[in-house]
């Protein structure tokens, strides 16, 4: 679902291999797919008699999850994902006997114009994105449970703990890192926050790759520190009153050497004297 060069299609085959012929079960993050595929859909609702593909953006991709979450095998998964085709036509039953239905009340409705029809380029194209060989393929993999999401929270707290733009000492990222995995184990279970009269609070976003749709999203109650208070009080208990042990287990950390010790350093004063800036150059005649 991303536009990937050579290599990396390479190596993601490698790794696959090697999943296979360790019998190691590999599943896909059902928002990275769904990114992937509203993409597509984003594209195809800016062309020619596609407009409609707009309306249905929305229940697709809650179909991508739905179909994740509801599925034990990748044939019922493949089963429910292609059934969407019908759904779009006011088509409720399937051909398919691993979803033969949908499982929504069969409502009658006066609004045709809501309905896709078989016959149309909007109809076309959405069946030629939703059933290409590696779409179905990846459908199937889609990971009924864990995602990916809790993982990109925590990489999230890091980057608060210890910014890209900054350079830290080993020890120094170490200890952030450390930092980063307290505050999120004791924060990443936060209960939904409540008004004073007991109902669940709410708000507004915008996300930018929604392109101006607005969802609701939970506000969680305020993040605690406890972990600071507890490594203060160690600190002050056992580090202070014999520090010897540890810094003796400090030294034992194997630092490795720095990245730019790997290459060859030259002479400084050559470096200067060969450098030449692009805007003193001779004219190219």
């Amino acid at each position: 679902m991303m536009d990937l060069n050579t290599k990396t299609i390479v190596d993601l085959q490698l790794v696959q291999k090697c999943l296979r012929d360790n019998n190691i079960t590999q599943f896909y993050d059902v928002w990275h797919m769904e990114k992937g595929i509203t993409k597509q859909l984003h594209k195809i609702s800016k062309t020619k008699d596609c407009q409609k593909v707009k309306t249905w953006m929305r229940a697709i991709r809650n179909h991508i999850y739905w179909t994740a979450a509801s599925s034990i095998t990748g044939p019922e998964r493949v089963a429910k994902w292609t059934s969407l085709l019908n759904h779009v036509q006011d088509i409720h039953t399937h051909d398919d006997p691993l979803f033969p239905k949908c499982l929504h009340p069969i409502r009658s409705t006066t609004d045709k114009s809501r309905w896709l029809s078989g016959a149309t380029p909007a109809f076309y194209k959405l069946e030629k994105a939703l059933t290409k060989k590696t779409v179905l393929r990846d459908i199937a993999k889609l990971s009924p449970h864990h995602q990916t999401s809790s993982l990109e929270a925590f990489h999230g707290v890091i980057l608060r703990f210890a910014p890209k733009n900054v350079v830290y000492p080993f020890l120094g990222m170490l200890c952030r890192l450390y930092l980063a995995a307290l505050h999120y184990n004791e924060n990443s279970d936060r209960g939904q926050a409540t008004t004073s009269s007991g109902d669940l609070m709410f708000r507004l976003t915008f996300p930018k790759a929604r392109k101006g749709e607005y969802r609701a999203k939970p506000v969680q109650t305020e993040a605690t520190f406890q972990y600071v208070n507890d490594l203060m009080d160690m600190i002050m208990e056992k580090v202070f009153v014999d520090p010897a042990s540890y810094r003796a287990e400090i030294l034992k950390i194997n630092i490795p050497p720095e990245l730019s010790s790997e290459y060859e350093h030259p002479d400084k004063e050559e470096v200067i004297a060969s450098y030449v800036s692009r805007f003193n150059q001779g004219r190219v005649v």
